[in-house]
């Protein structure tokens, strides 16, 4: 069994057990989250796909850990002109452990 969930402007295949890093969720390490965005649930051979989401489908979450990813360099150049622009970003995240699939 998985799903198809949405969750901070992505889309995420999961199933029961699957750890996976999302946009920054709030909420405390230990903590469960209940995502109500479910595109798709696939069952075997029954599929349920939602439009735009599932009615009653949802899967349930616990919060690993928060972090951030790796760094991310910028760099600007203007030929000849003298101007060059540095920059980098951290991008924070919520890493999450999928207990159960609903739907």
């Amino acid at each position: 069994m998985f799903a198809v969930i949405e969750t901070g402007g992505k889309q995420y295949k999961v199933k029961q057990g699957d750890t996976i890093r999302v946009e920054k969720l709030d909420g405390e390490p230990g903590n469960d989250v209940t995502i109500d965005r479910v595109l798709m649930v696939a069952d075997g051979g029954d599929v349920k796909v939602g439009r735009p989401v599932v009615d009653g489908g949802s899967v349930k979450a616990t919060i690993k850990e928060h972090g951030r990813g790796e760094k991310i360099r910028i760099f600007k150049k203007k030929r000849r002109k003298g101007y060059t622009k540095r920059q980098g970003h951290r991008q924070d995240y919520t890493e999450l452990e999928i207990t159960g699939i609903e739907g």
